[in-house]
C-alpha cells in the first residue's frame, strides 16, 4: 500500500489572496458607509433646527400690522389711510416750516 500524506485544511488562511475586485468592493463599501453615518449625522443635527425658527411667511407685513392697529381701534381712518400711502411709498405731505 502507498502511503498518501494526510489532508490538512488551512481554513483560507494562507494563498486565497483578495483580488482587485474584492479591493474594489471593500472601497465602495466603506465609501457608502461613511457617506450614510455622516448624512445621518447631519439629518439628525438639522432637523430639531428646522422646528425652532419660525418660517419667514407666517411674520405680518408691515400693512397687516397697520390693518391690525385699525381693527382695534388704535389709530382712526385717515390715519391708516395715511399711513398706508407713505408704506407703499406714495407721495409725502410737505413738511411746514
Amino acid at each position: 500500500m502507498i502511503d498518501q500524506p494526510e489532508e490538512v485544511d488551512m481554513m483560507f488562511w494562507y494563498g486565497n489572496e483578495t483580488n482587485v475586485w474584492g479591493y474594489a468592493l471593500m472601497t465602495i463599501s466603506m465609501v457608502l458607509f461613511w457617506g450614510l453615518v455622516i448624512y445621518g449625522a447631519v439629518a439628525l443635527i438639522r432637523s430639531p433646527a428646522r422646528e425652532d425658527r419660525p418660517a419667514a411667511a407666517t411674520r405680518p407685513t408691515p400693512e397687516l400690522l397697520l390693518a391690525d392697529r385699525l381693527a382695534r381701534g388704535e389709530i382712526d381712518e385717515e390715519q391708516y389711510l395715511q399711513t398706508l400711502e407713505t408704506l407703499r411709498g406714495g407721495p409725502r405731505p410737505l413738511a411746514k416750516s
